[in-house]
């Protein structure tokens, strides 16, 4: 006679599937790092920390639900008869209340913390502290560092150092760090999660992020917003490295055989793939600024002076005249205004001539 307890072959067979499911997430999870929400950068650990309490206060009302949903549809299965049926049930003021003044509260908190969060951790805010406890120290200075996106690539202008790289970028531990962030073409990501949250890189435009990595080490970062064929490969390193490590990397990078001049730049710019660490020992004054405005080549008309010519009532149709096409650089930013237009040897209308005389790139 056979036993009724005795385990079935598909029970068995559930089990073991159960067991083998849990031990292969076990296994993938313990080699699981979650640096989003372990980051070493003070600012990636705040922003870590309200991406945990939002989950908490929303589970408050998810857990339940999903609870609810299973016991309800287990509870009043039609093969159970002893569940007590009221068809004609269809309002309880007590049930409209948790219903309704729960979420109502975790959306008033969830508000609350996000404006508090959204400014003090505004990526344009200047640093006010280097972790908790530890307030930013009134002689340290933040070390400036331009970032320019390029297809496909990164390149990190130092310019209080006089240095650039690409592909690499090296910061103190404990130092505040202020990011100036454009792109050469189209739109991109700054992106370090050991960091700081993405920031947006725009041509013609300067993003910030003020930011501090905690602990040395190496880590990724990477473009996160789709630019193109190369983008996958659009990585590069960030080294954070005590002070004495700092200097030796500066200057091994200052004992490189190559200078960042608008030339070799132009020639930078070009789309290209899986691009090698590079490092600048020199790199021309106001580089970044001419990249800003989009006149690296000096037969363009610098962005800053075109507004300058329109805030003045601008050129009307004698302004298409000066359109060329490009010579150097990137050829599919397309044409461009020519410097010449603000040439002290061209006819410039007696209402422009104070303003922009002068202005072609420097």
């Amino acid at each position: 006679m056979l036993n009724p307890q005795a385990p079935t072959p598909m029970s068995i067979a559930r089990r073991f599937l159960q067991a083998a499911v849990l031990l292969v997430a076990t296994a993938v999870l313990s080699g699981c790092n979650l640096l989003v929400l372990n980051p070493p950068g003070d600012i990636a650990a705040r922003q870590g920390q309200l991406i945990v309490v939002a989950t908490v206060l929303m589970l408050i009302v998810i857990i339940p639900v999903i609870a609810l949903t299973l016991l309800f549809a287990w509870r009043y299965r039609a093969s159970n008869r002893e569940a007590t049926y009221k068809p004609d049930w269809d309002h309880s003021t007590q049930l409209e209340l948790v219903i309704w003044g729960v979420p109502l509260l975790i959306i008033i908190a969830l508000g609350a913390i996000t404006w508090i969060s959204t400014h003090l951790l505004d990526p344009f805010r200047p640093l006010d502290r280097i972790s908790a406890g530890r307030p930013v120290p009134a002689d340290v200075k933040p070390l400036e560092i331009q970032v320019v996106a390029l297809d496909w690539k990164w390149l990190f202008v130092y310019p209080e150092e006089g240095v650039a790289t690409v592909n690499e970028i090296a910061v103190p531990v404990d130092r505040p760090v202020h990011f100036s962030i454009t792109s050469s073409s189209v739109m991109n990501t700054f992106y370090v999660p050991a960091l700081a949250g993405m920031i947006y890189g725009m041509p013609g435009m300067k993003s910030e992020l003020n930011a501090v990595i905690n602990a040395p080490g190496v880590y990724d970062g990477f473009s996160a917003n789709y630019s193109g064929a190369g983008f996958s490969h659009m990585r590069f390193k960030f080294h954070g490295m005590s002070n004495a490590d700092y200097q030796h990397w500066l200057n091994d990078v200052r004992t490189s055989e190559l200078s960042l001049t608008r030339a070799a730049y132009l020639d930078l710019e070009k789309p290209s793939e899986r691009e090698p660490v590079r490092h600048f020992a020199r790199v021309d004054n106001g580089l970044f600024d001419a990249v800003l405005n989009r006149c690296v080549d000096t037969d363009r008309l610098c962005a800053n002076a075109m507004m300058a010519i329109d805030s003045t009532g601008g050129l009307g149709l004698e302004g298409l005249k000066p359109l060329a096409t490009p010579r150097r650089g990137d050829p599919r930013l397309g044409a461009y205004v020519s410097a010449a237009v603000c040439s002290v040897n061209d006819a410039v209308p007696q209402s422009l001539a104070g303003p922009v005389i002068g202005m072609k790139a420097p």
